[in-house]
């Protein structure tokens, strides 16, 4: 069991949790203002749904990282991919409400995040097929 990656998950998963509940309740009511968009809300849900799912993953992974090699660069390349992909969907989503401008720069940020989790999912299928059992 990798305990790093246990405690991120769990940190993660509490934040997601968290996070969640704020875009359905606080985020929904902000509507109204304009300051939020019902697009700018459907991102952030996305990026709680990302982040979440890979959050679970890599709970599962860290029970199997001491078993298989790459299964901790799977996990290391989900963790980028929560930072890099969710990260900067928060902050797009929320750039109104928070009276940031000028984060065009972020866009790109997103797709590399993507590009993160494609390469954990890819490196751990690599893993299990280089798993003795």
């Amino acid at each position: 069991m990798n305990k790093r990656l246990l405690l991120f998950s769990g940190f993660s998963g509490a934040l997601a949790v968290a996070l969640g509940a704020m875009g359905a309740h606080y985020l929904k009511s902000k509507l109204e203002t304009g300051l939020i968009t019902e697009a700018n809300l459907q991102t952030f849900e996305t990026a709680v749904k990302y982040q979440m799912y890979h959050t679970i993953v890599i709970l599962v992974v860290a029970s199997f990282a001491d078993k298989v090699k790459l299964i901790t660069t799977a996990a290391y390349c989900f963790i980028a991919g929560i930072i890099l992909f969710s990260g900067s969907l928060y902050i797009l989503s929320l750039a109104g409400l928070l009276g940031l401008s000028h984060i065009g720069w972020l866009g790109p940020v997103t797709p590399l995040g993507g590009l993160s989790f494609i390469t954990g999912w890819v490196v751990l299928g690599i893993g299990g097929l280089k798993s003795k059992k």
